[in-house]
Order: C-alpha cells, then sequence, then structure tokens
C-alpha cells in the first residue's frame, strides 16, 4: 500500500466508525419491522469507503467546527448514499454490492425499493435538530441537502435516458456533465459545501469549494469506471466488467465508439441496443479487449490525471485561508488518493 494510500484509508476508517455509530444510534429508535428493520442495516452494516462522511466531518473540522457539530449531516448523507445504492442496483439489475448479493436480489424488488426510500426519509431526520447548530444554519443545511438529492437524481435519470434511448453520439463534456449531477454533487460538491457551512457558520464563500469538489469527484467518477472495466472489480465486490453489460456511458466507452473501425462500431452500437441479458460473456470480454486495443483504458487514465492535477490547483483556491491542519492534510491527500485508490 502506498504511503499516500494508507494514511488516508486510516482516516477513513476512523471517521466511517463514527458516522456508523451515529447511524446504528439513528436507526436503533425506530420500531422493529419484520419486513423493513433488517433491510435498512444491511447496506451501511456492510462497509464501504465513507468517503462522504468523512469529507464533510474533515471540511467542518478545518473550518474551526467540531466532529459533533457536523455529524447529524455526515449521517444523513451517508443514509443517503446507501438509498441511492439500493435503488441504482436495482436500475441496473446488478447482483452484487460490497461483496455479498444485492438488497433486491436477497429480498425482491418490492422490499428493496421499500426500503431505499426509507432510508431516504430516514436521512432527513437528523437534520431537523436546532441545538447543534441553530436555526439559520439548521435551515440552510437543509436547503443544500434537498438540492442535492434533486441534482443527483437529474443526474441518474440522464444516464438512465441514455442506455433506454441508446444514445451514442456523447463527447467526453457529455461525460462530466453527466457526472457533475450523479457523482460530484453528493460525493465530493455537497460534503464540502456542508463541512464548510457548519464549519464557519456561513461565512465562506462556495464557489471555490464547488469548483474543488467537482474536480476531485470526477476524478473520483473516471478511477472508479476506470477500475470496474480492467477488471479489478472482482477484487472488492462489484460484478467484474458490470459497467461494460450494463452498457454504461464510461468515458472509457465513449472514446472507444469514436476509436473503433466503422465495422466495429456498427456491433457495439448494436451490442448496446440488445437487452443486457442477451450480452453475454464473450460479447463483454470483446468489448473489454477492444478498450485495450484501441486505448480506451490509456485515455482515461490520463483524464482523470489531468483531472487531479486541476483538483490540487483548485484546493490551493478553496482552502487558501484555512491554517494548516490533519483535517486539512487529509482533505489535500484525497486528491491522489482518488487517482491511486485500488479499491
Amino acid at each position: 500500500m502506498s504511503a499516500t494510500i494508507a494514511p488516508v484509508e486510516e482516516t477513513l476508517a476512523d471517521y466511517a466508525r463514527v458516522t456508523g455509530e451515529a447511524i446504528e444510534e439513528l436507526l436503533g429508535q425506530r420500531p422493529r419491522s419484520p419486513y423493513l428493520h433488517a433491510l435498512l442495516r444491511e447496506y451501511p452494516s456492510r462497509g464501504g469507503k465513507g468517503m462522504r462522511p468523512a469529507l464533510l466531518i474533515a471540511t467542518c473540522r478545518a473550518f474551526g467546527g467540531t466532529t459533533r457539530e457536523a455529524l447529524g449531516a455526515a449521517a444523513a448523507i451517508e443514509l443517503l448514499h446507501n438509498a441511492f445504492l439500493i435503488h441504482d442496483d436495482l436500475q441496473d439489475a446488478s447482483l452484487r454490492r460490497r461483496g455479498r448479493p444485492t438488497l433486491h436480489a436477497l429480498h425482491g424488488a418490492p422490499l428493496a425499493i421499500n426500503a431505499g426510500d426509507a432510508l431516504a426519509a430516514l436521512a432527513l431526520e437528523p437534520l431537523r435538530d436546532t441545538t447543534r447548530l441553530g436555526g439559520r444554519i439548521t435551515r440552510r443545511v437543509l436547503d443544500e441537502v434537498l438540492a442535492m438529492i434533486v441534482q443527483t437524481t437529474e443526474g441518474q435519470a440522464l444516464e438512465l435516458g441514455w442506455r433506454r434511448d441508446n444514445v451514442v453520439d456523447l463527447e467526453p463534456a457529455d461525460y462530466l456533465e453527466l457526472v457533475a449531477k450523479k457523482t460530484c454533487c453528493y460525493t465530493t460538491v455537497a460534503p464540502l459545501r456542508l463541512g464548510a457551512l457548519i464549519g464557519a457558520r456561513g461565512t465562506v464563500a462556495p464557489a471555490a469549494l464547488s469548483r474543488f469538489g467537482f474536480y476531485l469527484g470526477a476524478a473520483f467518477q473516471i478511477r472508479d469506471d476506470h477500475l470496474s472495466v480492467a477488471g479489478a472489480d472482482a477484487t472488492h465486490g462489484k460484478d467484474p466488467l458490470g459497467d461494460i453489460r450494463e452498457g454504461k456511458r464510461t468515458l472509457m466507452l465513449l472514446h472507444l465508439l469514436r476509436a473503433v473501425t466503422p465495422a466495429r462500431r456498427g456491433w457495439l452500437v448494436g451490442f448496446l441496443a440488445a437487452p443486457e441479458n442477451e450480452r453475454g460473456d464473450a460479447d463483454v470480454a470483446r468489448v473489454h479487449g477492444w478498450m485495450t486495443e484501441h486505448g480506451s483504458l490509456r485515455f482515461a487514465r490520463a483524464y482523470g490525471e489531468c483531472l487531479g492535477a486541476a483538483a490540487a490547483t483548485a484546493f490551493e483556491d478553496a482552502f487558501a485561508d484555512v491554517p494548516e491542519s490533519s483535517h486539512l492534510a487529509f482533505i489535500r491527500a484525497l486528491v491522489p488518493y482518488m487517482l491511486e485508490r485500488t479499491g
């Protein structure tokens, strides 16, 4: 494990533990239902990187706030993340999540959808508490979270629509528009904005933080896509080559559609138009081989590195007036971590 990855993952684990305790306390207060209670705990109990709450808490601490002040928003954003995953897995017909069967594979689609809805609703509960932040900041936090939910679902709708209509004439700019809404908004931008809002009590202009969050989140998503298409997902609990099988419009796929011969492009468009259950292993392997042959993996890797460089510059702008601390050092280290992580 590299010198960059190890300390970041240790800090992520610390923040994940604190957030997990807050989530468990919240879920433990709910009446027990035989068809809901265990399902609510299923995805949160499987762990995960916990990057979203970690980034939120670290940003709050960097701007002078406390972990206790940030914990409600951190728990909310992690619960929303798990709610999104439940629905996302169902929409993608995914069978594995964090090394185990997906919730709908275990319990069926109706109960999984209901559990996702319940998690999304419960996520708003800790945001109502005005005792830690006061009424004004609490309302602004809630406004940020609601805007984040809308943007994230807009991004999901865009991706699902592209796949349904077999949209193939897409540029990297289209991919970045999708990623800005679906990934960056709730993975990096909102945690940064919320952390600064809570820590600095609304005295920090969020534009520079949003810019940093966009570059950081886009680099994160490209790395995620790259790991999947490179076949590494088999080692950390996802379906190997699942993004190809699902026809996701990754940066690698967009590059491949423009790099192949007309004959191969025609076959590829037909592959994407076919129902997912008709995309056999041999065809998925063929697409993966073409991505290697035509340099699509190298292209995405280089593109992600450019975004990482932009994120490093944007970090300095966003945190120019923030004193050095372990929390700030953690946020800074997330930039190379996004590019080097293997899971």
